[in-house]
């Protein structure tokens, strides 16, 4: 009778040790998991302009101090009222624009020519660093939506994020113009100290201006009305492009006027492999590179697109129906970033070590990355289609690894050492394989459809008690510390 009893005070002490670890390790889980959150999903939206016209906010990208990760790209969201303007400006990097909402016109410099183009709800349109450039909402009635991405380049001053240098101003929000001495400026513009200050300060209203209806016409309404020859020689103008100075102004200005002539003209700085301007290309008219009756993917590089070259990014879309997954894979060449569109879903990151990273819930206008490497996997809600858009650090076609599904490394990797490696016979690894008959896009399985429909205290009860079963085992993940 003795003996009974100890051998169940030892089974006792044997499960309380037992659950114990399992709620210890539990919790360094769900801690991980939080980590892993703040690191790959960039809630945290920065004000870059803010007028009663629009604005325009960015999720940060760079070092990150709290972890080893680098995020080599900011995604900015811009919004403009009707009848707003985006006033002249160059960046010191490159542009990627995708219309989500409305109609916009943009004109830029392009080869020492203004080149406008008219842009539409799914519209992608490129700007290279240094080059000018201004918005549009011409509408009279509809707001502009505008997501781009900021690449961190080499050659960015680091001050902030991105560097905007305008080119037309006033009080707030200066031109770059009225840095330089006035004295010199009005030389080297030819015109009086007063015509001067009054150029420099007539403009109040801040970088997104209204220019019509109920506010007051400024300069830059009187710019747009103009044709596109005149809005040319504006801006060259302004910037002194193309006059011949006199001998005796030759030396005192000749750095000034480099400098200037460079804002509007590029063709000395960089190399165009393309004289022809660049034309827009609309990512809802595509036909899709993968498409099944669970949704379906496009993703545009330069091969489709010339002018992602310069920039060397590219741009997808993806529109997964209630509860299908995009299927656990792998970027080789390029880090990912997405912005949800329309719909909720899940977002699974895994770390090299075999353990998982996050495993969030997104909602539209969330932003979500994920590191060259990394494999993960994304997830619509049961409740309706989950649409995202999105940039990668390459411009060449990215060649995803499927490590499920069929026609995927799973498949490819099948055989004695592939079976070894996961301890079973290749017979039991073969009808794994074989399980799942769709690729690239997978339908929702009846146990992840009831899951999802479980309560909270019964999935948490047999998330326990797998871990519990789990830990019985000799698994032994290798990895980072």
């Amino acid at each position: 009778m003795e003996d009974r009893r100890t051998l169940l005070l030892l089974v006792l002490v044997l499960f309380s040790a037992l659950v114990s670890s399992v709620s210890a390790n539990e919790e360094e889980e769900i801690e991980q998991r939080t980590q892993g959150e703040k690191w790959f999903v960039l809630r945290q939206l920065h004000n870059v302009v803010q007028t009663d016209a629009g604005s325009m906010r960015m999720v940060k990208g760079g070092y990150r101090r709290d972890s080893f990760l680098h995020s080599p790209m900011h995604i900015g969201f811009i919004s403009m009222e009707p009848n707003s303007l985006f006033i002249p400006q160059y960046l010191d990097s490159n542009l990627i624009l995708f219309v989500h909402h409305g109609e916009a016109r943009v004109g830029h410099i392009h080869s020492g020519e203004l080149v406008e183009r008219h842009l539409k709800h799914g519209d992608v349109y490129t700007i290279p660093a240094g080059s000018a450039f201004y918005l549009e909402n011409r509408l009279e009635n509809q707001r502009l939506r505008i997501i781009c991405s900021i690449d961190i380049t080499s050659e960015s001053m680091g001050w902030h994020a991105f560097q905007s240098f305008f080119i037309g101003g006033g009080t707030h929000t200066a031109s770059v113009l009225a840095g330089f001495d006035h004295n010199t400026l009005a030389t080297a513009l030819n015109v009086s100290p007063e015509e001067l200050q009054t150029f420099l300060t007539r403009q109040t209203s801040g970088p997104i201006v209204h220019i019509s209806g109920s506010h007051h016409k400024n300069m830059w309404s009187e710019f747009l009305a103009q044709e596109p020859q005149q809005k040319l020689a504006h801006l060259k103008r302004i910037v002194n492009f193309g006059e011949e100075a006199s001998p005796k102004e030759e030396k005192s200005t000749w750095s000034l006027r480099k400098f200037l002539f460079n804002l509007v003209n590029r063709e000395n700085v960089v190399n165009h492999h393309h004289h022809k301007a660049p034309s827009v290309y609309n990512l809802y008219k595509k036909k899709p590179n993968f498409k099944n009756h669970h949704g379906w993917s496009k993703n545009v590089d330069s091969s489709d697109y010339s002018p992602l070259e310069q920039s060397g990014n590219g741009v997808y879309l993806v529109n997964l129906s209630p509860g299908s997954m995009m299927a656990p894979h792998v970027n080789p060449s390029a880090i990912e970033y997405g912005v949800v569109l329309k719909g909720t879903g899940r977002i699974q990151i895994v770390y090299p070590n075999g353990t998982l990273a996050m495993n969030a819930r997104v909602q539209e206008g969330d932003v979500f990355w994920v590191p060259r490497y990394f494999p993960f996997c994304q997830i619509a809600s049961t409740n309706g289609h989950f649409e995202f858009f999105g940039f990668t650090t390459s411009a060449r076609r990215n060649h995803q690894q499927f490590l499920v599904g069929k026609n995927s490394l799973m498949q490819s990797l099948r055989g004695p050492e592939f079976a070894a490696a996961f301890g079973i016979d290749e017979k039991r690894l073969n009808r794994i394989a074989n399980a799942q008959h769709e690729q690239v896009i997978l339908p929702a399985s009846w146990w992840d459809s009831s899951q999802d429909k479980a309560s909270e205290p019964e999935r948490k009860k047999r998330t326990n008690f797998e871990r519990i079963v789990g830990s019985l085992g000799s698994d032994m993940i290798m990895g980072f510390d």
